[in-house]
């Protein structure tokens, strides 16, 4: 059983037990609900950057991370610095985030926000939602090209914007379908834990154009961006990169200076 298997098995005792306390109506009937979202993949079409800078306190590959910054400091900074939307965690026992961190970064900025999360239920889709996200996640490792479909229409027909990430040409085939507006590609080996940005150039020409090409994992510096440009990638998540910082807002500022210049 790899790490990814072991999220899935606790996700989805997390999300029964979830279910069993807040009904669906409750959710519904947050007010946050009907807001408009904000388009991560029209940002990042009309963006030189292309940046998506995450709030992430710890992962299994890398241990803790950052406990010591607050959610609200870290999305007003990378609101500041330009960055075209935000990804927050908000898986507990594997990242150490949660749903409010979500909401508190919605409260702190207006930038579109993923919600960052195993989804393997549309009940999380309506979390999202309620919370104040304006984009999902769909990990197509974890989930039949059945769930897919299901679970990016229902995420379309909340007027959210759909993320789906895979790892190699097997999940992409099963995904490509016009229910998602971004295709991420995760150059980390979930087997391994090893990254390589051979993954999304290898991957890149499959993607057809219809969609924002995202790359995931292993974007540490501006020469990987410039890197990975000339494949087509309009959307680069960097994650540990800014929160190892004491300040990750000025650190994705200076990266947006350096790679601009």
């Amino acid at each position: 059983m790899n790490i990814l298997d072991k999220i899935v098995r606790d996700k989805r005792l997390e999300v029964d037990l979830r279910k069993s306390i807040i009904p669906t109506s409750q959710l519904e009937a947050s007010v946050l609900f009907n807001r408009e979202i904000v388009s991560l993949a029209q940002n990042l079409r009309q963006s030189n950057s292309g940046i998506i800078a995450e709030h992430k306190r710890r992962s299994p590959s890398k241990s803790i991370i950052n406990h010591d910054l607050n959610v609200q400091d870290v999305a007003s900074g990378y609101e500041k610095s330009g960055v075209c939307g935000m990804s927050v965690l908000s898986d507990g026992k594997y990242f150490g985030g949660s749903l409010d961190d979500v909401l508190v970064a919605r409260a702190s900025c207006n930038l579109p926000i993923l919600r960052k999360e195993f989804i393997i239920d549309e009940y999380q889709i309506l979390e999202a939602k309620s919370y104040g996200a304006d984009v999902i996640l769909l990990i197509a490792a974890i989930l039949s090209k059945a769930e897919i479909k299901q679970f990016s229409e229902f995420a379309k027909s909340l007027q959210l914007d759909v993320l789906l990430e895979v790892h190699n040409e097997a999940e992409l085939h099963k995904s490509i379908m016009p229910s998602l507006d971004m295709l991420g590609v995760n150059n980390r080996n979930l087997k391994t834990f090893h990254v390589s940005l051979e993954t999304s150039k290898k991957l890149s020409t499959k993607i057809p154009d219809d969609f924002v090409k995202v790359s995931e994992s292993g974007i540490g510096s501006v020469s990987a961006i410039k890197e990975l440009k000339p494949y087509g990638y309009k959307g680069f998540l960097i994650g540990e990169n800014f929160m190892k910082t004491d300040n990750p807002g000025v650190s994705a500022l200076k990266f947006i200076q350096n790679l601009e210049s």
